[in-house]
């Protein structure tokens, strides 16, 4: 189903992530992973439902107010602090948290992304015990079973639901609205700040166009028809266009850094190591650089695979290409003059070769369909290598990072 009959299935006042199953997922696979969150992540509050037309079933996945302030402690969520604490942003943390803007209210000191946002990051890190599988799927200990499980097609789709209020509200103030300012703090709020810098950029790159539209308009309605003027023109132009880049740059890298410091994010330190794909195999060690538990894969095996496996498979695909290319152009020379009985063209006549389409057509004998063959096959050839190419492409880069 799609995430919008979701939400209009059932209600999700008290969800923040919804997760769904193919409609062939057994009773036993549902119960071990709702075992498993409610004993690994005690903070969640997980309810089963079942779609009767689909059936299809899904976990809406929520955590009590209480709940998510640790979360947002764990994962060190930075929250606006109240002026009489020094105002600015801090990293929030239980022990002093009475010092953070709206930590009163239940409702609005948490937007919806950041809720959804601690929820992903316990559900990511469910990690499994050694010796731990469901069906033929055997977990490494500490490995992460959501990912794993979705990448192995057991759970369809891990993904946050919209608060249709907030919705209507930006729907309003932000795509109905024209010739207003966006509402960027409430775009970060609702969507998070890469989003909002990401809407910040293209309003102030929009707008900036309008220096170079104007300008060029004037110079195009005055300058003469006469080849001087509109060389001159274009130069004045693309002076004119080396100095509104370089003030662009420098305008959004001031625009852009007002904008880092009012949501907090100036000063963040840089994103810790992400988990490795679920795909990924190893030895489990501890890190000489983070001094945290990692998977580990020896360089020397995986520089032996791509010499020995993805190497020569490279090699060969490329061979192929190569072998069907000289087939093609073979098709588009045509026969030799000597072997069809024909004179020989003089050494300074440029006589063009003809298509593998032209070459078919004046074979008179062909049936008519017939003659289309050289286009078919070659896009039958074109289809069937992109797919074969696909699949070989996704198994060596799974097998070349194990």
């Amino acid at each position: 189903m799609s995430h919008k009959a979701w939400m209009k299935t059932v209600p999700t006042e008290n969800c923040d992530v919804l997760m769904t199953f193919p409609d062939t997922t057994d009773d036993h696979t549902l119960l071990w992973l709702l075992n498993h969150i409610r004993l690994g992540i005690p903070e969640l509050i997980v309810q089963v439902r079942h779609h009767k037309h689909t059936r299809v079933y899904a976990f809406f996945v929520t955590a009590t107010y209480e709940s998510l302030l640790r979360g947002a402690d764990e994962i060190g969520l930075r929250k606006p602090v109240k002026a009489e604490f020094g105002g600015g942003m801090r990293s929030f943390s239980c022990e002093e948290d009475y010092i953070y803007e709206n930590i009163e209210n239940e409702l609005y000191f948490f937007t919806s992304q950041e809720r959804q946002n601690i929820i992903r990051y316990w559900l990511e890190n469910l990690r499994a015990k050694q010796g731990e599988s469901l069906h033929n799927i055997h977990f490494l200990e500490g490995q992460p079973i959501i990912p794993e499980l979705a990448a192995r097609g057991v759970i369809q789709q891990v993904f946050p639901l919209h608060e249709q209020r907030i919705l209507k509200r930006l729907m309003k103030t932000w795509v109905q609205a024209v010739c207003e300012a966006q509402p960027l703090d409430e775009i970060c709020d609702y969507f998070g700040v890469k989003i909002a810098m990401y809407f910040a950029w293209l309003g102030f790159y929009t707008s900036a166009m309008v220096y170079p539209a104007v300008f060029g308009s004037i110079l195009y309605t005055f300058t003469e028809s006469d080849q001087t003027s509109q060389d001159i023109c274009c130069v004045v132009f693309a002076i004119f266009n080396v100095i509104w880049a370089t003030l662009f740059l420098e305008e959004w890298k001031r625009r852009g850094a007002e904008f880092a410091y009012k949501w907090g994010t100036l000063d963040t330190p840089a994103e810790s190591i992400e988990e490795p794909r679920p795909q990924f195999r190893g030895i489990k060690r501890i890190s000489p650089v983070t001094s945290a538990e990692e998977f580990y894969y020896p360089p020397w095996k995986r520089l032996l695979f791509q010499c020995l496996v993805s190497l020569p498979v490279c090699l060969a695909c490329l061979s192929l290409v190569f072998l069907l290319m000289l087939g093609c152009f073979q098709l588009q020379v045509g026969p030799h003059p000597a072997r069809t009985g024909l004179p020989a063209p003089s050494v300074l006549t440029l006589t063009p070769s003809p298509s593998p389409q032209e070459f078919v057509l004046s074979i008179q004998e062909l049936p008519r369909i017939i003659r289309f063959l050289p286009k078919i096959v070659l896009a039958v050839i074109v289809t069937a290598c992109d797919e074969v190419y696909k699949k070989i492409a996704y198994w060596l880069n799974d097998m070349g990072a194990w």
